[in-house]
């Protein structure tokens, strides 16, 4: 009996433990949000101009892509 008591105590001491380390996390301050935004305004932006391809440009791009992974595979495999 004395076993399943010190069980039973352990248990509530980890629940309350649990609990107050929940609580302390839930209520943190802004402070680590204010890193995160100071980090986010050094972000490096990176913009990209380009015309857009026809859609016969789109076509044989895909066409060299899909022979350019064939023939890596063909050699790949003959190794």
């Amino acid at each position: 009996m004395k076993t399943l008591k010190n069980l039973e105590a352990a248990f509530t001491v980890a629940v309350a433990i649990a609990c107050a380390a929940s609580y302390a996390s839930f209520v943190q301050t802004p402070a680590t949000t204010d890193h995160a935004a100071q980090a986010s305004a050094t972000m490096h932006v990176v913009t990209v101009t380009a015309k857009r391809m026809t859609a016969e440009e789109k076509q044989l791009s895909l066409l060299e892509e899909r022979q350019a992974v064939q023939s890596s595979r063909v050699a790949t495999a003959s190794l």
